[in-house]
């Protein structure tokens, strides 16, 4: 007691409120779980653990062209260098990254169970193993030094790690977030890549845009798990005041289920296909089936999940007199099916949480990326102009390198013989210090050129970096330039549809009453096409349909318009087949076409046939009755292959393989054909092979055959056109740097499979390479598309057989990409 009366009379203690200690206690704690860990950077889109993890992932040299590490190496590593917490909380940061289903663009690539959409928990991390993925390392640490960003010591000061990372895209809006703080949350859904950075150079072009046309850029969330939003309004208010409910609906169709037992009727039956984000699929279809165990949902006869790794597929089987619409409006208003998204967009800027509009979120964005362009450029600059003044000094030496070996070897010592070098070459230190440690290979002739080359390369970057940085306008044309390159690279078709249907929300006695409410429902069942309805397919996979006389069939050459690959007469609901590069056929259903303007994917059609993910469709085909009997196959290994038309009978919503293929190839060519015709095919390196189609030269196949090598390939050659023709047929051939030439496809001898064929185009300049064969005819035109997305009309009959010819204009490292006939009109067939 003395000794505590002796601490007080000291002053060492001292008396404190006990709210005032509480309140700056608590604030102290709030402000560092918000800053800390609950909250991402508006720059970098990241929470501290999410920027350590991909940081360590980098020292580790986990890029995505190295092997995957366990993720137990990684988590050890976050948690002995930059984030001292628990195991688990940094393990499961780590698998959110990698689902596909959790981000919209994940940043990190994993090899091994990471978990699904119905909540089944990761493998332990001494089992997984990641890498950084591609969108990671070139957006957001490709270019981390400290010359970029600002670092700080760890928690001990035994590393550094960076406060930021220096992203190139705003990963905050592509991927979301969310997380809840002390007295305050953040919850921001994903976005297209695509449009995303359309705003961006929308706003670098016009920073004072108007919040009309961001929206119209930007015209809502894509989430990683598609679904559809009903309602623009949330949208609108969420991007303007940073906070809005978006709802949210799963996609589901109404079918005709066949029975296979005979005389058995056809079941009405709820296909669901996708859920909203968020949702757990497991989770939803316990509570579907409670619900109508509790009689709250009637008419159900069976539920069964029927999902595979290609995607989701849950069949809700109908009781006989069960309404379809009336259960699907019911499973909107009681369960997940259909939910909100809450969205606040909440960031820290300037490490103070800030409520942001979308426009207010990419501006922040834009600014930190214009301040970590001209750290850039700055550094690279001083790096640079060091190169050159010790190349400088090289030269010196090289023109006088007889007065160099004399100083060299009149020199007692290194000391002397660099002040003799300063002296008598008027150089400086660092230049005298470089020739001092330059081999005796660079003075040879080979090594001096390359100094000089070297030389002006530096001069020529310096330059580029002085107006960089000396030119505002200069740097933002350099960010445009980045942001379309990763739009290129990065970039994908948005999943996510956006709609004005009402939502659900009466009651089951009110519904029970009518089986057609008076509110709008959505238009779920399919609807008759007119007769002369035209399907329409773009080479973007986009698909839609119009009336026939509707059409405009004037050639469309803007650089805006999606040029249209194939157009179908489908108004008798006959089927389309759309083949993929992967082998796999698939039937689109016509009745979900939707009609012009409305565009739809051809992946989005099929994707309820659970399609494998990053696989492109290559050709289409409307069976009915004049179809030619067998198919013809060519895969991009060369490998030829013939299988009936009959396959395709009977073709269910999964599809099937039409080819074996072996490991890296893939199918490239299909096109319908009859025992008789003939087979034209174009390599790059301008041979022609030309094929009869008979049993004995092409046997006709089954479906798990592999085929046979057609094409001995050169090295770097590739095939890039393949056509049915006749003896009296013509053909166009079309390199990629704009020549052409028209030749009778008598004049090329027939041989055998796997013969080289002829040598039909000849190449005036050594660059260029064939790009596409068409079958045509002097009422037809030719368009075709250049990588610079520029468009031209060719017209056929100023082509001659009598050898290539210039057709296009084509700029400075412009190539022809694409070439398609152009008929004039449209038919039917």
């Amino acid at each position: 007691m003395a000794q505590q009366l002796n601490l007080l009379s000291q002053g060492q203690i001292i008396p404190t409120a006990l709210h005032t200690e509480m309140e700056r206690s608590y604030l102290e704690y709030a402000m560092s779980v918000i800053v800390g860990r609950a909250l991402p950077d508006v720059r970098d889109g990241l929470k501290p653990v999410h920027r350590r993890i991909l940081y360590a992932m980098y020292e580790l040299g986990l890029t995505p062209d190295r092997p995957f590490r366990k993720c137990a190496r990684v988590v050890g590593d976050v948690l002995g260098k930059y984030h001292p917490h628990g195991d688990q909380a940094v393990y499961d940061a780590m698998v959110r990254l990698v689902q596909d289903f959790s981000s919209r663009y994940p940043l990190l690539s994993g090899h091994g169970n990471f978990g699904s959409v119905d909540n089944d928990p990761a493998a332990a991390m001494r089992y997984t193993e990641s890498r950084l993925s591609g969108i990671s390392y070139e957006t957001m640490l490709m270019d981390v030094n400290d010359s970029t960003v600002d670092f700080t010591s760890n928690f001990d000061n035994s590393n550094q790690e960076p406060v930021v990372l220096p992203a190139k895209l705003p990963i905050l809006l592509l991927n979301g977030c969310s997380g809840i703080a002390v007295g305050m949350a953040t919850n921001i859904p994903p976005h297209n890549l695509n449009e995303i950075v359309d705003a961006l150079i929308a706003l670098i072009d016009e920073p004072d845009l108007s919040n009309e046309k961001l929206l119209k850029l930007v015209p809502g969330p894509d989430f990683p798990t598609s679904g559809e939003i009903i309602d623009q309004n949330g949208i609108k208010e969420a991007y303007l005041t940073g906070k809005g409910i978006i709802p949210v609906r799963g996609v589901a169709t109404i079918e005709q289920l066949k029975s296979h037992k005979k005389r058995s009727r056809e079941k009405t039956a709820i296909i669901v296909t996708e859920l909203p984000f968020q949702v757990n699929k497991a989770a939803w279809i316990e509570k579907v089936a409670e619900l109508v165990n509790q009689g709250k949902i009637n008419d159900i006869a069976d539920i069964r999940d029927e999902s595979d790794r290609q995607g989701i597929r849950v069949v809700i089987e109908l009781k006989k007199d069960g309404e379809p619409q009336h259960i699907l409006n019911q499973l909107y208003k009681q369960t997940a099916l259909q939910s909100n998204f809450g969205v606040i967009m909440l960031g820290l800027v300037n490490n103070k949480p800030c409520q942001l509009s979308l426009k207010e979120m990419l501006t922040e964005f834009l600014s930190f990326r214009e301040t970590t362009l001209t750290r850039q450029y700055n550094y690279e600059l001083i790096e640079k102009q060091e190169k050159v003044h010790l190349l400088e000094g090289l030269l010196i030496a090289l023109k006088q390198l007889k007065k160099v070996i004399e100083i060299l070897s009149n020199s007692p010592d290194g000391t002397i013989a660099k002040n003799s070098l300063q002296e008598r070459l008027k150089i400086s230190e660092s230049q005298a210090n470089s020739i001092l440690s330059m081999p005796l290979r660079r003075i040879t002739g080979l090594e001096k050129q390359k100094i000089e080359e070297e030389f002006t390369q530096l001069q020529t970057r310096i330059t580029q970096l002085q107006e960089l940085l000396g030119d505002r306008k200069e740097l933002l044309k350099a960010l445009k330039k980045e942001l379309r390159s990763f739009k290129r690279k990065f970039g994908d078709d948005r999943r996510t549809k956006i709609t004005n249907k009402i939502a659900i929300s009466v009651t089951p006695e009110k519904q029970k009453q009518s089986k057609f409410p008076q509110e709008e429902l959505p238009l779920l069942l399919n609807q008759p096409l007119p007769e002369d309805a035209i399907a329409q397919i773009t080479a973007k996979g986009k698909i839609y349909w119009q009336r026939q006389n509707e059409i405009d069939t004037t050639p469309i050459v803007k650089k805006t318009t999606d040029l249209i690959v194939y157009q179908e007469l489908i108004g008798k609901q006959e089927q389309i087949i759309a083949f993929f590069d992967s082998g796999k056929a698939y039937p689109i259903p016509t009745a979900e076409i939707p009609p012009y303007p409305a565009k739809q994917t051809i992946e989005k059609l099929v994707s309820n046939s659970a399609m494998q993910d990053n696989h492109q469709p290559i050709n289409y085909l409307c069976l009915h009755a004049d179809t030619k009997s067998s198919l013809l196959l060519l895969t991009k290994g060369g490998f030829l292959k013939r299988v009936s038309i009959q396959e395709l009978d009977g073709i269910g919503n999964r599809g099937f393989q039409l080819i074996k293929l072996k490991p890296q190839d893939s199918l490239k060519y299909i096109l319908p054909v009859n025992d008789g015709e003939e087979l034209a095919v174009a390599t790059n390196g301008g041979r022609l092979l030309r094929y009869s189609i008979t049993e004995e030269n092409m046997s006709i196949m089954g479906r798990s055959a592999q085929g046979s090598i057609g094409i001995k390939l050169k090295y770097g050659e590739e095939i890039v056109g393949c056509l049915g023709v006749n003896n009296n047929s013509n053909i166009a051939l079309i390199s990629q740097l704009g020549y052409a030439k028209i030749l009778p496809i008598n004049t090329i001898r027939k041989v055998n499979l796997g013969q080289l064929g002829t040598q039909a185009f000849r190449f005036k300049d050594k660059n260029d390479r064939l790009q596409s064969i068409l079958s045509i005819d002097h009422s037809q035109n030719i368009i075709v598309k250049t990588n610079l997305d520029g468009r031209h009309l060719i017209d056929v009959n100023k082509l001659t057989p009598n050898g290539e010819k210039s057709i296009v204009k084509l700029q400075s490292e412009e190539i022809i990409i694409l070439a398609l006939n152009w008929f004039g009109q449209l038919t039917s067939s």
